[in-house]
């Protein structure tokens, strides 16, 4: 295993294949500091599709994609399979003229006919944009919704099941707009069943794939709204065929042996619709759709599916593998199935907890006699996503690795942070139909503000990595004028404090302290208490005096521990409300709006720090 870190020898490591990680730093007259792998990037296909070919031909009987149908049993598509199907839909849309103007919009999550419908867009050079069923199914006012189908002018919107999203359609959806479903169609709206694109493929087909190229528009994938309306980011075939050579280059060992994955990572978001999906096609490997999700009553789906299929690589955010712990604790037939062929654990999205980390090096340890990599990379939707990643072993688990080849990054001084630019074939062209958003989203020399900060781990030797310093937009000043860096705080709080708080949100700017708004895992907080009533609501759980010497004592302890007014924490409010998602308050997957709910909860942060204190504060001291 290529590492620039050196590890303790004393417990063997499994042997897995990686690129080499290099790097060539320069330190420009302006005060940026510039990175760049010293090799060059493979050569990458021109579209995507042609991968889909390939396997085709190579390895046709391969299971490329399996969901489970209603009864529970594994649908599952080898790659000729796919090809037939995905030429003989692409065939039928033709006839409907669509295009980048005209895209089909996807409104539900993962399954078979979601994948074949984007591979036929696809093949036939159509934009399609899968959009979050959260704001379909969740949402009470459909405005991210509306806000979307807007913006895109679809001409063909698909959505598993015509009863589920039936108000959403009606809602958002235009009359003359057709609709095309599964199953369920309703007898008020005309709707086309999947089954009916069905067409035979002819000269006009391959003509229509012949005309697809690099700069073709794959689809369009939204940001969460984590800081306003969502955007539509470009995705080219450039940038995903680059990408996807970006991370076989670094995960070598995808060239030797494809990939097996069972993942639940929603294909509206870069994660699981480029980087897990496109890993799958691109190095022919079989991806198990998962229909679970880390949310209580939803994880034991994602359990059975582990039990069943042992990954070779598995991919998870950290409250995935938070909440997949007690599971693994317990049963030790899941332990031996899930690390039996395992090479690499792999998070992102969010910043791990230690204890997490540990316990699951641990585990594998234990489980399989071998240490299995916990690795991590950073990126974003504009990014294709993969733009940093981590292949080597470190104790800390927010150190982010280093860019692949092709990619440069510029790190910018900022307010005494490093603020990360990129640039490279991976890197979106902008926004659809934003302007005004696309130019202020790239610097001067091209290269796009992702908004992160980073820092070496060891200045004096850059190979060991960056590590993720906050979010740039978040961080703010004291009304001392000492700069709080959010991003490390909320991670230094939240490991602090679990189980008991679920998200928080950190409050001061220009005040003279640090206070927090705390949305607490009710669940955790009700062992505190174990007599209360079965039917207790928030409030009273919160109210509960064991609960609240808890977050007083958490509070105290890590006041205590703290190195300065940029890292104490002295007040805290628990929030009885969750989040907000039509508000705007957290993102479809779970992410929290750190100024959203600054804006919406505005009177508990003046409670906060209203003198005398309030009886719902809890203070530090």
């Amino acid at each position: 295993m290529a590492s620039p870190s050196v590890r303790p020898a004393q417990r063997p490591v499994r042997a897995v294949r990686f690129g080499p990680a290099d790097v060539v730093v320069a330190h420009r007259p302006d005060g940026a500091v510039t990175l760049r792998s010293p090799h060059p990037l493979p050569s990458y296909p021109d579209k995507l599709t042609e991968r889909l070919e390939h396997w085709a031909r190579v390895a046709p009987d391969r299971v490329f994609l399996a969901d489970r149908d209603a009864a529970g049993d594994w649908r599952r598509l080898t790659y000729a399979e796919t090809l037939a199907r995905v030429r003989a839909i692409a065939t039928a849309l033709l006839a409907r003229e669509l295009s980048a103007e005209r895209p089909i919009a996807i409104l539900s999550g993962n399954d078979l006919e979601h994948a074949l419908l984007g591979l036929a867009a696809q093949y036939i050079g159509v934009p399609h944009a899968p959009v979050s069923p959260a704001y379909s199914l969740v949402s009470a006012d459909f405005g991210r919704l509306r806000h979307i189908v807007n913006l895109l002018t679809p001409g063909l919107v698909f959505a598993s099941d015509g009863a589920q999203f039936a108000r959403a359609i009606e809602a958002v959806v235009p009359p003359g707009v057709e609709v095309v479903v599964a199953r369920n169609q309703l007898p008020n709206r005309p709707m086309t069943l999947f089954a009916e694109l069905d067409a035979v493929p002819g000269a006009a087909l391959d003509a229509a794939h012949a005309r697809v190229g690099p700069d073709t528009i794959v689809k369009f994938l939204f940001t969460s709204g984590s800081t306003g309306h969502p955007k539509g980011v470009i995705n080219t075939q450039r940038m995903w065929c680059a990408n996807q050579e970006m991370i076989r280059h670094a995960l070598a060992f995808f060239q030797d042996e494809p990939p097996v994955i069972v993942d639940w990572a929603p294909w509206h978001h870069t994660a699981g619709g480029n980087h897990d999906l496109g890993l799958v096609l691109y190095n022919g490997g079989t991806l198990y759709i998962d229909q679970g999700k880390p949310l209580p009553g939803a994880i034991e789906a994602t359990v059975q599916n582990l039990r069943e299929v042992a990954p070779t690589w598995y991919f998870n955010v950290p409250k995935g593998y938070e909440v997949l712990l007690p599971y693994f604790r317990r049963d030790a037939g899941l332990r031996e199935t899930f690390f039996s062929r395992l090479k690499v654990l792999w998070f992102a999205g969010a910043a791990l907890g230690q204890h997490v980390f540990d316990e699951w090096k641990e585990m594998a340890w234990r489980a399989c006699g071998e240490e299995i990599p916990f690795l991590t990379g950073l990126g974003a939707t504009e990014t294709a996503p993969f733009a940093f990643g981590r292949t080597w072993d470190t104790d800390k688990a927010i150190n982010m690795g280093l860019p692949p080849p092709g990619l440069e990054v510029k790190l910018v001084p900022a307010d005494g942070k490093l603020e990360a630019r990129l640039r490279g074939p991976s890197i979106t062209p902008g926004y659809w139909r934003e302007p005004g958003l696309t130019a202020r989203a790239f610097d001067p020399e091209g290269y796009y503000r992702l908004g992160d900060a980073l820092r070496f781990e060891d200045p004096d030797d850059p190979r060991k990595g960056l590590l993720f310093d906050g979010r740039i937009a978040e961080d703010f000043k004291l009304g001392t004028g000492t700069w709080v860096s959010v991003g490390p705080l909320r991670a230094r709080f939240l490991e602090h404090c679990a189980p008991y708080a679920r998200d928080v949100v950190i409050a001061g700017a220009d005040r003279e302290e640090i206070a927090v708004l705390v949305f607490p895992d009710l669940e955790a907080c009700r062992r505190l208490a174990p007599d209360l009533a079965a039917d207790a609501g928030a409030a009273a759980i919160l109210a509960d005096p064991r609960v609240r010497r808890e977050f007083a004592f958490l509070l105290g302890t890590l006041a205590r521990a703290s190195t300065g007014s940029s890292t104490r924490v002295a007040r805290a409010l628990l929030l009885e409300a969750p989040p907000s998602l039509d508000q705007g308050e957290i993102t479809d997957k779970g992410s929290i709006n750190q100024r959203a709910v600054l804006a919406a909860r505005a009177a508990q942060v003046e409670e906060l720090y209203a003198e005398p204190l309030s009886p719902r504060v809890i203070s530090a001291s």
